[in-house]
């Protein structure tokens, strides 16, 4: 309890309006010294901590997810005053559905309220031109809700400078299986195009292969045993015009009449299936890389969450503070060493290639 107090203490006093107003200067300034340095383009959250916020403030559990709401509402805008183009946040599991029906419940009613908010003209995501995008499986998510998150995302579809990505429900794992699903399903559809190769072991091609090639042979037969070179010439005559130039003569009986009006379906190579195309069927597909993950709550793994968008240069930060005790204050750090990590690497990756260079041009000397 007394936790609480100082809590509401701190609170009062940072929102009295002497301390507001060197607040609000301070973290333009900060905001602003940032932007002269690289800035990540992908971060994503996992807002964890809610709950235990909830309880080690006695409050109820509905009430915890509301201060971590308002606690995303001013990273998001630290985020896209710093330049950070798309914003991921883990709003609900597909797993959190085995949580108590009220808790789930709540956390839906609580998504339609604030998603609402989020979107209102004039607010936030309009301030910076950032559009919603719901990643997840829609067809869990109640009528009532879906139809919330379809008008968000109308509402902000012609925001273009900066994107938020709510998963909602989603799983890295199902994220994935349905971009395979998807890549299966676009390799097993026929194409009709000159520029394709075809199949070399389709079976109607091998079956159109092994006919053409007999009525050859046959045809061959036919003009080495006739009489003259006149009766010949009247039978390969007879034979070309019967199965080609007459197409209204009766069709061989043997060749399926699919086979002889059109050319066997081809299709795509599977041997031409990289991670960029499963890439362009993901959620994410067209988005920068995720350059920083950040997870509060002190629990050090990731949840399912974005495993394939975790690449060899994704920055992953776990922290100790809870979500809605996450703010600028915490947030600054972190993207102060992301920054100096990225200026390391760049400057290595100059080093590397001059020293390429150099040894290039000792080798083309030496040549």
């Amino acid at each position: 309890m007394p936790s609480m107090y100082l809590s509401q203490a701190r609170k009062w006093f940072l929102q009295s309006p002497p301390v507001e107003w060197g607040i609000l200067h301070l973290r333009e300034l900060l905001v602003g010294a940032l932007r002269q340095g690289p800035i990540p383009q992908h971060v994503a959250f996992v807002m964890d901590g809610n709950r235990r916020f909830a309880r080690s403030h006695q409050i109820e559990t509905v009430e915890g997810h509301n201060l971590g709401f308002e606690a995303l509402a001013k990273i998001l805008e630290v985020c896209y005053k710093s330049g950070v183009r798309v914003v991921t946040i883990y709003a609900f599991s597909i797993e959190n559905f085995k949580r108590s029906k009220y808790e789930v419940d709540a956390l839906m009613s609580m998504a339609k309220v604030k998603l609402s908010q989020l979107a209102q003209h004039g607010d936030l995501l309009d301030r910076y031109g950032a559009s919603v995008r719901i990643l997840g499986q829609r067809e869990l998510v109640k009528p009532d809700v879906l139809e919330v998150i379809d008008r968000v995302v109308e509402l902000t579809s012609r925001n273009k400078d900066a994107i938020l990505n709510v998963c909602f429900p989603y799983t890295s794992r199902d994220e994935i299986t349905t971009a395979i699903r998807d890549t299966v399903i676009e390799y097993s559809k026929p194409i009709h195009s000159s520029l394709q190769p075809q199949r070399p072991f389709s079976e109607k091609h091998i079956t159109h292969n092994i006919r053409s090639r007999h009525l050859s042979t046959a045809a061959a037969h036919i003009r080495a045993h006739s009489p003259s070179s006149n009766n010949a010439s009247d039978t390969e005559d007879s034979i070309t015009s019967s199965t080609t130039l007459h197409p209204d003569s009766p069709p061989d009986p043997q060749i399926p009449k699919d086979d002889m009006e059109k050319p066997p379906p081809t299709y795509l190579d599977p041997e031409s299936i990289t991670p960029q195309v499963l890439d362009s069927h993901m959620f994410t597909a067209g988005m920068p890389p995720l350059d920083l993950l950040v997870r509060t709550s002190g629990v050090e793994r990731l949840s399912d969450f974005m495993l394939w968008q975790c690449h060899q240069d994704t920055e992953i930060v776990f922290l100790e503070c809870l979500w809605p005790d996450f703010d600028l204050w915490t947030f600054l750090p972190v993207l102060v060493e992301w920054q100096w990590k990225r200026r390391k690497l760049e400057e290595r990756e100059r080093g590397r290639s001059g020293e390429d260079r150099r040894m290039g041009s000792i080798v083309s000397k030496a040549w």
